[in-house]
């Protein structure tokens, strides 16, 4: 990676700052390029001194004209607050996004990753979902925006491949957390840690049964490297993400047991369209990649609630 001048849209993001750690970490060069609608200049504070790191403030549903090697696509909100909030330009960054970052991986000759999202596959009707799987979306529900939009910069992607011949590559991101999580995304880690750190009940949707797979964000930007590095004949997708299944009872129990909280438990009505099932078939990425989530849930929360239980206390 060293002299490699790479690209991270989304980079002043959650997993995006994170990327750009450990980019820079090999001795690349990274230009972080992010619109702050949920990134934030803080995530990135300690990379601002780095020579070899700059930061852009821009929209990627606008062209940008500059010189790189690699691009790692990841600007989109990415959580149902954020991606609801304004469905249409969610729609017009996966989209508009997608389209701008292809042309210019176009005329740089450059290798562009794209970060699409489990979300593909809807309320999966198979368990555990593989990359063949089509999914079963909803094109017209309040989550379509988010979905339907990663689904079509997909597309975008192999289109670029097959008729330009363009080094893609594309991964599946399933449910991923960690340091550096909005704490209001309303994703469920971040909303029962801080509930749980103030005391305030957990919110638990539906009878709490329904499941999600949780991968720490260390372990998630290893995927991602891994898989831009690999030959051109890896265009993926790929699925992400941790195969350990965990119902939301027992990932609010075990923030209750982490954090030390006497929060009690509340159930609201299940959200539209809210998946029932989340879980990765990661054989891809582990054949290929030589890939496998190594952080313990018990071990990635800890790290997470003392990141959180420092954001409040300054607050």
């Amino acid at each position: 990676m060293h002299n490699q001048r790479i690209l991270v849209t989304g980079g002043a993001g959650f997993v995006g700052s994170h990327l750009c750690d450990r980019l820079l970490e090999t001795g690349a060069e990274v230009l972080c390029v992010d619109n702050y609608y949920t990134g934030s200049r803080l995530n990135v504070a300690q990379n601002l001194a780095n020579p070899r790191f700059e930061l852009l403030r821009h929209d990627v549903t606008m062209p940008l004209y500059v010189e790189v090697d690699q691009i790692y696509n990841l600007a989109c909100p990415a959580s149902p607050v954020h991606y609801q909030f304004d469905p249409v330009q969610t729609t017009k960054t996966s989209v508009h996004g997608a389209i701008n970052m292809l042309g210019l991986a176009k005329r740089v000759k450059a290798k562009i990753l794209q970060a699409s999202t489990s979300e593909v596959y809807g309320d999966p009707t198979i368990h555990p979902q593989v990359e063949s799987y089509w999914g079963n979306v909803n094109p017209i529900g309040i989550r379509s925006c988010y979905d339907e939009g990663k689904r079509c910069a997909e597309t975008l992607f192999f289109d670029y491949w097959r008729q330009h011949k363009l080094r893609i590559k594309v991964a599946r991101i399933f449910n991923t957390y960690g340091p550096r999580m909005h704490p209001n995304d309303g994703r469920v880690v971040s909303n029962f840690i801080v509930q749980a750190l103030r005391g305030e009940d957990i919110t638990l949707y539906g009878d709490g049964n329904q499941t999600r797979s949780f991968c720490y964000v260390d372990d998630l930007v290893d995927g991602l490297m891994r898989l831009m590095n690999t030959g051109d004949e890896v265009t993926g997708p790929i699925n992400l993400g941790n195969p350990v299944e965990f119902t939301m009872k027992q990932l609010a129990d075990l923030v209750l047991e982490l954090t030390g909280s006497r929060s009690g438990l509340v159930h609201r009505p299940l959200p539209s369209d809210d998946p029932r099932q989340r879980q990765p078939d990661i054989t891809l990425a582990k054949e290929i990649l030589d890939w496998t989530p190594t952080a313990p849930l018990k071990v990635g929360l800890m790290k997470t609630i003392e990141y959180f239980d420092g954001l409040l206390k300054a607050a």
